[in-house]
């Protein structure tokens, strides 16, 4: 009896393989598919990664993106490493909810402190801002002289002066944080005497320096461009964190296979931490994005 046990056996363990192989394949396949539609989650202290949302909408008008901003807590520029880590995880945790198929961290501040973190954390691709910025800079300066302006703790972390000379470690950085900038952005003072007197204030003595590149290193900053262009003079090249991060993100996306269909648009959500309708509007109209609804969320503290 034991020997014809034993024969009939092998035909039952054999049975199932066959199917087993083929649906392994097709689950795949339309997981990825399933991927590739879902949204970009992008997420900032506040109003300014609208920018970069702005960017990527205009390199990627097919993508759908799903914006918070962290408005409860706003600005992150004075906090500490802790804070600023425990912020984007808790942020992206919201992302992650939306089924983000790729977290884009549109502050230079979190970018700084907050992305190895996250890398650790997460298990789909993330990038910041920091090291396409950097990348830019260093291919755009001609007398090897980069000028960074930044929050506080941007400027403190070294995360660009670091980024810049992994790259070419002859390059001067001169950097500058600028804590009054992003209070008169969101202020919608992005066209005002006072704004350009600050700007004067700030950047005089890197001017003095001779720099001939200057990275916008906080993602409000490139609301400022026309200003900041007009005080530093065509001669000095500005790098656009925004714009940079965006090319990125398109490269990223490409590699993972998580690019949408080009012959679909995209749509953009925002949601915030707490209102801030009036510097989204300031934000909406100089951008020329259509916002619409804004969402809100509450933020969830990680374990």
């Amino acid at each position: 009896m034991s020997s014809s046990i034993t024969r009939k056996a092998p035909k039952v363990l054999k049975a199932p393989k066959p199917r087993a192989r083929k649906a392994i394949p097709h689950a795949a396949e339309a997981e990825i598919d399933d991927r590739r539609n879902h949204p970009l989650g992008v997420f900032d202290s506040g109003i300014g990664g609208l920018t970069v949302a702005a960017a990527l909408r205009e390199l990627m008008p097919s993508e759908n993106i799903f914006y918070i901003g962290d408005t409860a807590r706003v600005p992150y520029g004075g906090k500490s490493r802790q804070t600023i880590e425990r912020y984007a995880s808790e942020i992206t945790g919201l992302l992650l909810a939306e089924r983000s198929k790729i977290i884009v961290v549109a502050c230079n501040t979190a970018s700084a402190l907050a992305v190895p973190k996250l890398e650790q954390e997460l298990r789909v691709p993330i990038i910041g801002v920091i090291e396409p910025g950097a990348r830019a800079a260093a291919a755009a300066t001609r007398k090897g002289h980069v000028g960074v302006i930044g929050t506080t703790a941007t400027v403190y972390s070294r995360a660009y002066e670091m980024a810049i000379h992994a790259i070419d470690p002859e390059i001067r950085v001169t950097s500058q944080p600028c804590p009054m900038l992003v209070p008169l952005i969101e202020e919608g003072w992005l066209d005002d005497t006072i704004t350009d007197q600050v700007i004067r204030r700030y950047l005089e003595k890197m001017m003095r320096a001779e720099i001939d590149t200057l990275v916008l290193g906080c993602t409000h900053y490139p609301l400022l461009k026309e200003a900041i262009q007009r005080f530093v003079g065509p001669e000095i090249t500005l790098v656009d964190s925004a714009h940079n991060c965006a090319a990125a993100v398109k490269k990223l996306l490409a590699k993972e296979d998580l690019a949408a269909e080009v012959d679909q648009l995209g749509k953009l959500e925002v949601a915030l931490t707490d209102q801030s309708t009036g510097f989204l509007r300031v934000a909406e109209r100089a951008l020329g994005l259509q916002v619409g609804d804004v969402l809100s969320r509450t933020v969830q503290a990680v374990a």
